[in-house]
């Protein structure tokens, strides 16, 4: 049985690039870029109009005069009114290019209008602005033309999004999603549709782990064998072929049923470890197959499971779609204080579910939730992570500073 440090690296060394793959903008949200995208002109491209108002030389304010003529109206998306007069205003709205030769927009707010008896409307500003350029959002004051805006490895969130399409980036090259194979075993389970005997339960855990890995971004199909190794021999070989990872639920403890283990390195998985000093999910199977899949195959009690995948297969889905730098960097626990004491004597890592709520300065609290041990399924719903609690000390007490790896 090895340790959890240990189990990480050897997980860790298997991660491999995804391919790359073109998609249209639209279709591209919350995947990996795989290009750089630089600004295509200057942010903003203009001398861009910041409020409603007028537009004028602030020479002209400076020199003494209050009163405008309005000489004509632009709005935005319309190019900028020529061959105004340096005592003349224009009225404009926000968005729009400020007219060549203006240097200053005065809000609304801040003027009066008259309209003379040749129907010729006036403004008069009420206050001086403190200097030229007042609410004009000056061109490349923030980015330049050729910037560096979004570095490969950059998630298409909704505001990265938005810079691509003002760039003009209509097909963007990002990471392809991992394809994952969920596979559930044992005689007791029965689809989620059917109702259960007395001596069996739902497929409860291929979907938790199926919902989890598209949840991580990665595009997961769901399978089920029974205890029978002949079915196991004749269908894992397609899905240790035709997936990126296969992850397992089941079979791999020390039970008479348990034939995953053998059945795996038959089919030419080979073994990288198999039991960590942890719990729960003591009994995880680890593996790869040349030219194939990475095999996870986790102990069937939901808990288990569970934190199993949240702390060893998304990590790897993750890092397979991001560049080597910031794979490495890793994007996993961040620290929580321990609200209350804990002991746990068992010399091996211990994942502790608790609740998670920010103190009054600011710090991640950590409660510990009740949990019926590893089959406590409903001990999920009120916690928001777990704690990994190292092998030493036996006891940690209220204050302690330790890595949550959060779920929700």
């Amino acid at each position: 049985m090895i340790s959890v440090t240990e189990a990480t690296r050897l997980v860790a060394a298997t991660i491999r690039p995804l391919g790359t793959e073109l998609l249209s903008l639209p279709l591209a949200a919350g995947r990996i870029l795989r290009e750089d995208l630089r600004a295509d002109r200057d942010f903003p491209p203009f001398n861009r109009v910041a409020m409603d108002g007028i537009a004028l030389r602030y020479d002209a304010l400076a020199a003494g005069q209050q009163e405008f003529l309005i000489a004509a109206t632009q709005f935005a998306g319309q190019p900028p009114v020529t061959g105004s007069s340096p005592t003349a205003a224009i009225e404009i709205m926000t968005g729009a290019v400020l007219p060549e030769g203006l240097d200053t927009v005065i809000r609304y707010e801040d003027l009066t209008f008259r309209t003379d008896e040749a129907s010729q409307r006036h403004a008069t500003v009420q206050a001086l602005p403190p200097r030229a350029g007042h609410n004009v959002h000056q061109r490349a004051s923030d980015r330049q033309q050729g910037d560096l805006l979004l570095p490969a490895g950059t998630r298409l969130e909704p505001a990265e999004m938005a810079v691509a399409a003002t760039i003009g980036a209509a097909t963007v090259a990002v990471a392809r999603r991992p394809r994952l194979a969920v596979v559930s075993t044992g005689d007791e389970l029965v689809p989620i549709n059917e109702q259960p005997a007395a001596h069996q339960i739902r497929r409860s855990n291929g979907l938790m782990l199926q919902a989890a890995a598209w949840q991580a971004g990665a595009e997961a199909e769901a399978f089920h064998f029974d205890d029978d190794p002949a079915a196991l021999r004749e269908g894992l070989p397609a899905l240790l072929m035709g997936y990126d990872a296969v992850v397992l639920s089941g079979g791999v403890s020390m039970g008479k049923a348990d034939f995953l283990p053998e059945i795996l390195q038959e089919l030419g998985v080979e073994q990288r470890f198999h039991g960590v000093a942890q719990r729960p999910g003591k009994p995880f199977w680890f593996g790869a197959r040349a030219g194939g899949a990475v095999v996870f195959a986790l102990p069937g009690n939901p808990v288990s499971t569970f934190m199993n995948f949240y702390r060893y297969v998304q990590p790897w889905l993750q890092a397979g779609a991001q560049p080597a730098a910031v794979a490495a960097a890793g994007s996993g626990p961040v620290p929580a204080v321990l609200s209350a004491p804990v002991e746990f004597k068992p010399n091996m890592t211990h994942f502790l579910l608790v609740s998670l709520e920010f103190g009054p300065d600011g710090c991640l609290l950590a409660t510990p939730e009740r949990a019926g041990g590893s089959g406590d399924m409903a001990s999920l719903l009120i916690s928001g992570g777990f704690l990994e609690l190292p092998p030493e000390p036996a006891h940690f007490p209220k204050g302690s500073v330790l890595p949550v790896w959060r779920f929700r």
